[in-house]
């Protein structure tokens, strides 16, 4: 069974900056593609970004182009979503999904595992 733990979440100010982290158990980690999503309240869940088994492939949605970065460390069974001039519209609780292919996708279909969620609050 696959387990992921997000972490880094918080209260921060407009044009602040955060790191999540996502931890994932098994061995098979860097087998697979992982994601980030987001939910905001009363919204859909949102593609925030994606990244290939080898890093080599990433994707962004249109809203945090230019200020996310999504990274990974194999060795550290952890994915990384580095999110830089924070938005009051970024507030969402993030959750880390493990892709069922090593490939990276913005498809929501794609993702398998999902962790419990991080809250990101961002005030104006």
């Amino acid at each position: 069974q696959v387990q992921l733990v997000e972490s880094g979440g918080g209260l921060v100010q407009a044009g602040d900056s955060l790191r999540l982290s996502c931890a994932a158990s098994g061995r098979t980690f860097s087998s697979y593609a992982m994601g980030w999503f987001r939910q905001a309240p009363g919204k859909e869940r949102e593609f925030v970004a994606a990244i290939s088994w080898s890093g080599g492939t990433r994707y962004y949605g249109d809203s945090v182009k230019g200020r996310f970065t999504i990274s990974r460390d194999n060795t550290k069974n952890t994915v990384y979503l580095q999110m830089n001039s924070l938005k009051p519209e970024d507030t969402a609780v993030y959750y880390c999904a493990r892709d069922e292919d090593s490939s990276a996708s913005v498809s929501f279909n794609r993702y398998r595992y999902w962790g419990q969620g991080t809250q990101v609050t961002v005030s104006s």
